[in-house]
């Protein structure tokens, strides 16, 4: 007989790492696939602030090594590999991997939501330095300097009035001629003083030496271009769940996430999703964290009533 585990995670992020924490501390025969490094996005930031517990703020890469040794620790089994496909209606779930296929009675997903790049050159090289995707992560380097936003929607309103209240001034590059947001952001975003808006255009470039000096714009409609100086840049043109392999057997929103309300629980029985992949109104380390422990709790209820 193949070996069935309890519990199997799919990604190593804090929401996945959390959930083989407490899968373990309660017992729970866990496994989890990771197919790049502990930590999953976080591990690229390189300060984080706003996670509990580090007063001087830590390395993401850092707290992701602590997260995946916290749940070894309690015989948490970490696989480095890349999860291929998933069958996940049938009572024991099935996950292929690029080293071999494994089952389990629950399965939880974790496999979070990368944020939508501009396609420049050197915003891969600039990212997490002067290119930011996460204004609550990244605004406080930016005190009295700066900044560009890139974007019209709710999450591009909601960084630029965040900014607002920690650059000296924030420039709004949207490619339309008003923003998609909410009505809610209009007033507060038209009355900061610090906030200029560049409408009907996009970034086309990066300006930088050896750091990042500002961005050129162009207008969609002339084609005219125009140099910006700059410190900083935080695009939020929206986010690509990562949900390829779940996205025939889940239901997901109208935005691709896979819907899970605050119990984690998903279309599927014995399928949970944490973290940044399910609809949620904050998608942050720390309520990653507290997906974690949620879907355990109800990983554990599930296995005791469908399997005992």
């Amino acid at each position: 007989m193949e070996h069935i585990y309890d519990v199997m995670i799919i990604g190593g992020g804090p929401g996945g790492y959390t959930a083989a924490l407490y899968g373990a501390r309660a017992g729970l025969d866990t496994i989890l696939f990771e197919k790049l490094s502990p930590g999953g996005q976080m591990a690229q930031t390189e300060q984080i602030d706003n996670y509990p517990g580090f007063e001087d703020g830590i390395d993401g890469f850092l707290l992701g090594e602590k997260m995946r040794r916290g749940a070894e620790r309690f015989g948490a089994q970490t696989k480095l590999t890349e999860v291929l496909s998933a069958e996940l209606s049938s009572d024991v779930k099935t996950v292929h991997t690029s080293d071999g296929t494994f089952y389990g009675r629950t399965v939880i997903v974790s496999t979070g939501a990368a944020p939508r790049e501009l396609g420049l050159t050197g915003e891969k090289e600039f990212t997490g330095q002067d290119v930011h995707y996460c204004a609550a992560c990244d605004g406080m380097f930016y005190r009295g300097r700066t900044v560009v936003v890139v974007g019209g929607g709710n999450t591009a309103a909601a960084d630029a009035l965040l900014l607002a209240r920690i650059a000296k001034k924030v420039i709004v590059v949207h490619r339309r001629d008003s923003l998609r947001a909410s009505k809610v952001f209009h007033e507060p975003l038209m009355s900061a003083d610090n906030i200029e808006f560049i409408w009907d255009s996009t970034v086309a470039e990066l300006l930088h030496t050896d750091r990042l000096c500002g961005v050129k714009v162009k207008n969609v409609h002339t084609g005219e271009t125009k140099e910006i100086s700059a410190d900083g840049v935080f695009v939020a043109i929206g986010r690509k769940p990562a949900t390829e392999l779940v996205k025939d057997q889940l239901v997901l929103d109208p935005a691709g996430y896979i819907k899970a309300d605050e119990t984690t629980r998903t279309s599927l029985p014995g399928v949970f999703a944490v973290g940044d992949i399910r609809t949620k109104a904050l998608r942050q380390i720390v309520t990653a964290a507290a997906d974690g422990a949620v879907a355990v709790h109800y990983a554990e209820k599930f296995l005791l009533q469908t399997f005992h």
